[in-house]
């Protein structure tokens, strides 16, 4: 099918006898020899008034003078340029100016005869000026009238054609030219494949080599390097080998893009041994590995997990001289990313940074996540001070530390780094704000969690249901409800819609409070308002229930719940296991695991570890440990909540030995220990008079990046005061505030007990006073301290037993 340009340049075609009288002007005559001769380009752009008809008869008479003197009159084709490109003579009128003039009275020549070669040289020239309009319409003018033009002014064609107007375009006029039986070449396929591989046509490239056989013609050097090129994007890794072989049989120089090309697709086909042969068949060509093929081999190499040869094979790399670039950088930091090699690919990031070079924001996010992931945050916070000036540090970098550092409990440190970053001109989002909301309500500091969300609207936030859910958390962790549910009717009032996830948070918080039997009225409550209860909600209003030890009333809401349909899932049961557990009758968690399995539920980790957890509590390990068994063949993997339940059952049957290989075991099969690991293992060696261990694993979990919070600082004074180190007990007190941990009662009661058995009444009532000024509300424990220091004066005696 031909192009709708040439069927409209056929169809504008003039009468022929009209098209040889247009060029009755009269031949200017010559101008003398003494005298200068004026530009070409003069006679057309001084007649700027001039119209395109009387400039086309006055370029056919000038051209008709020229043919006569000489048909191939070095003037005559600067003259056609100039009226092309100065004066923009339409390309028909060209075409037909020098038909016309070869044609005249006084040219001596047929109009068979006409000079091909200089049309085609106009045509190369409009082509080769990017000029596809024209360059198209003089093509089609030069068809229709019987001109066929030479085959590189037609390859010119071609590739403007694809260039500036489309490889679709192209490949329509070619097959034009070849339905006129025009003679084609291998420099017209080269072309044309060019253009289909800029525009990703890969498979129109590889078809224009299969059609060369047909075209009898032979393909050359350029041909075979752009149909292996699409072969590998193409991912014919077969065939793009066979081509190389052809190629280089042929006796053509294979190019270094030829050979790297090849080597990637095999890569990427898992193929690395062949790879490595293409590689060693470029070295034996005479040529050199370059940081382009170097990298392509790295990749494959990280493809096929070793990227410990990856490595090798980049200080190789740089031990040559050849100097890796952006992508050789980021290849290797998503490898080491990928198997958890942090450190090394912190190393790579910072190498890169003394290069002048920078990771992409995707690579600099995944160092700075495997550092969070490995608790490393002072590195990850430096890494992102020292990125500022390369704008990597963006808003979702510091947004994801502030929010990694709230969810630890590191508010203050996650506060600094929202100062930092607006000192830096990094403007927060709302995610920075309800990080730090978070953060704040965690800590039960509502006050602070208040005024943040006040600051909110002046900064261009609009508070939303996200916003009021979290404020919602923080007031229900307080056992505040009253505010929790007043948040929900100012939600209302601002026009934020309240969404089943707000509506399960409330749910589920007085589920988690003592104020369970409200939940039934709370939920025809919301029901009335539209919300339509889930399975997450009734799971949480069951796991109230267990908790609380209400099984029945757990019971009777699950029958309530298969009632109406709503379907039940594995959470559903492992609460009543666990409720069956706590209760102390494992025979009915047992009853209750066979039936979901009847259901055709797979238990999860979550519910074996109820059952371990409850054989644990009992301090029936064995039954225990037949659990972990069956956990283990079911092809499930142990969490580190399964080794704590053995953990602490074995530190509360006081076998500290049979503890401590739990927690070997665990370290050796990569489970990483948190901090109940180690705030039970801490309380176990406390009691067990081992206090010195208990200070060594503090110490161990500090540097693993576990954060303490307050119980394990009550197990440590407790024990720093059972073994009589009061003042070492006390020095805690400057670690949790170092730390940003807040104080319990327990620990304060302990420490002012222990100072009034050694009859340190200042350090006691300072202790009291400082409990008092840190909003820490003595409870009964410490009035009977205080009171038996009274009658401590008498009777000479007062103890308090240890809250652990």
């Amino acid at each position: 099918m031909r192009p709708s340009r040439l069927r409209g340049g056929s169809s504008v075609l003039l009468p022929w006898r009209s098209l040889c009288t247009t060029a009755g002007a009269p031949t200017p005559t010559p101008a003398a020899p003494t005298q200068p001769t004026e530009p070409l380009s003069a006679y057309f752009s001084n007649r700027q008034a001039a119209t395109a008809p009387a400039v086309a008869e006055g370029i056919t008479s000038t051209l008709r003078s020229l043919f006569a003197e000489s048909p191939s009159h070095p003037r005559a084709f600067p003259l056609l340029k100039a009226a092309a490109f100065d004066s923009r003579l339409p390309p028909d009128a060209l075409v037909d100016a020098v038909l016309c003039a070869t044609a005249g009275p006084d040219s001596g020549f047929p109009v068979a005869a006409a000079p091909v070669s200089l049309l085609s040289r106009l045509l190369a020239s409009l082509s080769r000026a990017g000029h596809v309009t024209a360059a198209t319409d003089a093509y089609a003018h030069m068809v229709a009238r019987g001109i066929v033009p030479d085959v590189k002014s037609r390859t010119d064609l071609l590739v403007t054609t694809g260039r500036c107007s489309s490889a679709g375009d192209a490949l329509a006029l070619f097959a034009e030219m070849r339905e006129r039986g025009y003679h084609v070449d291998a420099w017209m396929f080269d072309a044309l494949m060019r253009a289909c591989a800029k525009e990703g046509m890969h498979e129109d490239a590889v078809r224009l080599f299969d059609e060369m056989a047909v075209a009898e013609v032979q393909p050359d050097q350029r041909v075979y390097a752009n149909v292996i090129a699409a072969l590998c994007k193409l991912r014919d890794a077969d065939r793009a080998l066979l081509l190389l072989r052809e190629m280089k049989e042929a006796g053509f120089e294979t190019w270094d893009f030829t050979y790297r090309s090849v080597a990637d697709v095999l890569v990427k086909a898992g193929r690395m041994e062949e790879a490595l042969r293409v590689k060693d068949e470029m070295l034996a060509a005479g040529k050199k590995t370059d940081v382009i093929l170097a990298t392509i081999l790295m990749h494959g190499y990280c493809l096929r997990r070793e990227v410990g040869t990856a490595l090798d094979l980049f200080e190789e790399t740089l031990a040559n001289g050849i100097l890796p670039t952006n992508v050789t950088y980021g290849v290797l930091i998503k490898a080491c990313h990928q198997e958890g090699m942090t450190q090394k690919a912190y190393v790579l990031c910072r190498q890169m940074r003394g290069q002048g070079l920078l990771p992409s924001s995707s690579e600099f996010h995944l160092v700075i996540e495997g550092l969070l992931h490995e608790k490393r945050w002072e590195d990850a916070v430096s890494l992102c001070e020292e990125m500022l000036d390369s704008r990597l540090s963006d808003v979702l970098t510091y947004t994801s530390l502030i929010h990694w550092l709230c969810q630890r409990h590191k508010l203050r440190e996650a506060l600094n780094l929202f100062v930092k970053m607006k000192e830096a001109g990094v403007k927060p989002s709302i995610v920075t704000y309800h990080s730090l909301l978070m953060g704040y309500c965690q800590k039960g500091c509502m006050d602070e969690a208040v005024k943040l969300y006040s600051e909110m609207p002046a900064e261009g936030f609009v508070p939303n249901a996200v916003t009021y859910t979290t404020l919602m958390k923080g007031y229900i962790r307080k056992n505040n409800f009253g505010k929790a549910y007043a948040l929900l009717d100012e939600m209302k009032q601002n026009g934020v819609s309240c969404n089943e996830f707000t509506y399960n948070v409330l749910i589920n918080g007085i589920c988690m409070g003592d104020r369970i039997c409200e939940v039934d009225e709370m939920l025809k409550n919301f029901v009335s308002q539209g919300f339509v209860p889930t399975t997450i909600t009734y799971n949480s209003i069951i796991n109230g229930f267990v908790r609380a030890g209400m099984m029945g009333s757990a019971s009777a809401m699950y029958q309530q719940m298969c009632e109406k349909g709503i379907p039940t899932n594995i959470v559903t049961y492992t609460s009543f296991i666990h409720g069956y557990c706590r209760t102390r009758c494992c025979d009915l968690a047992l009853k209750m695991l066979n039936s979901l399995r009847c259901k055709g539920l797979q238990p999860d980790i979550a519910a074996y570890n109820a059952l371990i957890n409850g054989f644990c509590s009992e301090g029936n390990m064995s039954h225990a440990m037949q659990f972990l068994a069956i956990l283990l063949k079911d092809g499930l993997t142990p969490t580190a909540a399964v080794y704590n339940s053995f953990i602490t059952g074995y530190k509360n049957l006081k076998m500290m030995k049979e503890a401590s290989k739990f927690y070997e075991s665990m370290i050796k099969d990569g489970i990483a220990a948190d901090t109940v690991t180690y705030t039970t293992l801490i309380d176990g060696f406390s009691k067990d008079g081992n206090v010195a261990f208990a200070l060594e694993l503090y110490s161990e979990m500090l540097a693993k990046g576990n954060i303490p919070d307050d119980i394990t600082f009550t197990a440590l004074t407790h024990g720093l005061i059972r073994s009589g180190d009061i003042d070492g007990a006390k020095k805690l007190l400057d670690e949790m505030r170092r730390l940003d941990v807040q104080p319990n009662v327990y620990i304060y009661n302990m420490l002012i007990n222990g100072y009034l058995r050694d009859t340190k009444l200042q350090e006691a009532f300072q202790l009291h006073d400082e409990m008092l000024d840190r909003g820490i509300m003595p409870d009964h424990i410490t009035d009977d301290i205080l009171a038996g220091q009274k009658s401590l004066e008498g009777d000479g005696c007062a103890d308090v037993r240890g809250p652990i």
